[in-house]
């Protein structure tokens, strides 16, 4: 029979009478900020102070963490697996015990990165739950995280932590910020903000709300919003040669990178179907056959509102 798995976490318990937050990193193993970010919460969350109790989970997927990979020795992607079963592979025990923290909770912060593979620009984002309350505290979640792109997507995409959260109406959202192998300490520091501040959103934390700098706020409704990896995907094997950096405003038809065989002698250009924001950029240039070299987001212009 398989072993249960214990995520290794910690839960402050406040003051006072309150919600009950959690907040993960390192569902992939490869994504350090949020594993940076939650330990240092660990040190700065007074419970002196806070009126509830925060569940912090650093390192979700340990066994992924301990071979420096996305995944675990099993090949599944957590973020795919969810809620998981307690006699599973390891990746699906682990994705069991957090279905269970997450169900547990009043609201849940989850915090990823691009990886070893792909570089991110700082976005939070929620599924567009059919529940209007549940929706509405997801956006305020995310204004008072604070980064700047704000994107509502579709609640269809399953075997993912926020797909427990819509089951169970359990207000969640997720940041994502850098990736590229690194860790960028501008990220941790935006994290640990952007935690706090949610918490005093959600007064368990009293404490004056930072400058606003939101940039964008976009909610997409079409079936296939939020799914990265199918975007501007790979037409072969080969060398990724990017001609855009993130940030980039680019037109629908623009080509956006190269990719050629080990020789050059093969080349294929890859031309966006979209007009917007590169927002994400696969930087580790061996790529294989459809994967995703980059991706857009829709936008025409600055609001702080939703679209």
């Amino acid at each position: 029979m398989s072993e249960a798995v214990q995520l290794k976490r910690k839960t402050i318990t406040g003051a006072g009478d309150g919600p009950h937050l959690l907040i993960t990193g390192g569902v992939h193993g490869n994504e350090f900020e949020p594993m940076a970010a939650v330990r240092r919460l660990m040190r700065l969350i007074d419970p002196t102070e806070l009126l509830g109790r925060v569940t912090l989970v650093p390192v979700v997927n340990e066994p992924a963490f301990e071979r420096g990979e996305r995944t675990a020795d099993d090949g599944l992607d957590l973020a795919r697996t969810c809620p998981g079963r307690p006699d599973g592979s390891i990746t699906e025990r682990v994705a069991h015990a957090l279905s269970e923290l997450i169900r547990a909770a009043d609201y849940y912060i989850d915090l990823h990165t691009g990886g070893t593979v792909f570089r991110l620009i700082p976005l939070v984002g929620y599924c567009l739950h059919r529940n209007p309350e549940v929706l509405e505290t997801q956006r305020r979640m995310a204004r008072a995280f604070n980064l700047p792109i704000i994107w509502g997507t579709t609640p269809e995409l399953d075997g993912r932590s926020l797909s427990v959260a819509r089951d169970a109406k359990v207000p969640a959202i997720y940041a994502e910020w850098g990736g590229g192998g690194m860790c960028d300490p501008l990220g941790v520091s935006a994290y640990v903000d952007g935690c706090l501040d949610v918490l005093a959103e959600l007064n368990m934390l009293d404490q004056p709300q930072r400058e606003r700098q939101v940039e964008y706020f976009v909610e997409d409704h079409r079936p296939s919003s939020g799914h990265l990896q199918i975007c501007n995907p790979s037409p072969l094997d080969g060398f990724y040669d990017p001609l855009v950096q993130l940030g980039d405003q680019v037109e629908a038809g623009e080509e956006i990178g190269q990719v050629s065989d080990c020789l050059g002698d093969t080349v294929q250009k890859v031309y966006t179907r979209q007009s917007g924001i590169v927002i994400c950029l696969h930087t580790f240039r061996r790529v294989k056959k459809g994967d995703a070299l980059a991706v857009v987001l829709e936008v025409d212009r600055p609001t702080g509102a939703p679209r």
